[in-house]
């Protein structure tokens, strides 16, 4: 592929899967600063590897891997710096717009954002539509083990929504 094309498949890449770019970023940053830092790092690292896709997998499973790679490489930087600290942009933040759009997704991000790396990326290979298989082969586990995690994780999710609904009442 010349430069010129890996500019094309680039752009209509980001273009068709910015949904699933944006999940993990959602899943894996929290503030609107760490959202664009981690969203770039992800978009470099999708360019650099234009040229290396060899058509083994669907465009959203690499591009999936990729994105997945990144957020927990940059978690784990990220993690060491930031434990514990809020940013005036973040209080702003709150300030401005106290109103969550809808707060049932704001729960299941709260959620996964607890969950540890292997798990929030089970969670979200399965909300968007993964099968089994495809997770297994995306995150290197077996495909039972992959079953048995995601029965966890429901259970997990159900007794942590019980819990809660009990405290609002």
């Amino acid at each position: 592929m010349t430069q010129g094309d890996d500019k094309a498949v680039f752009a209509a890449w980001l273009r068709d899967h910015k949904g699933v770019l944006f999940k993990v970023v959602r899943a894996y940053a929290f503030t609107p600063q760490d959202r664009e830092d981690l969203f770039q790092e992800i978009a470099t690292q999708v360019w650099r590897s234009v040229g290396t896709f060899r058509g083994d997998a669907a465009v959203t499973t690499w591009i999936y891997r990729i994105a997945l790679n990144v957020a927990i490489a940059w978690t784990r930087r990220e993690r060491k710096h930031r434990d514990g600290k809020e940013t005036l942009d973040e209080v702003r933040a709150l300030q401005e717009n106290p109103h969550a759009p809808d707060s049932r997704l704001e729960w299941l991000y709260e959620q996964i954002a607890q969950l540890n790396e292997l798990d929030r990326s089970l969670t979200l290979l399965l909300l968007d539509g993964f099968s089994y298989r495809d997770m297994a082969a995306l995150v290197g586990i077996t495909e039972s083990n992959v079953g048995v995690r995601i029965n966890r994780i429901k259970a997990r999710l159900t007794r942590q929504a019980e819990k809660d609904s009990v405290h609002e009442l």
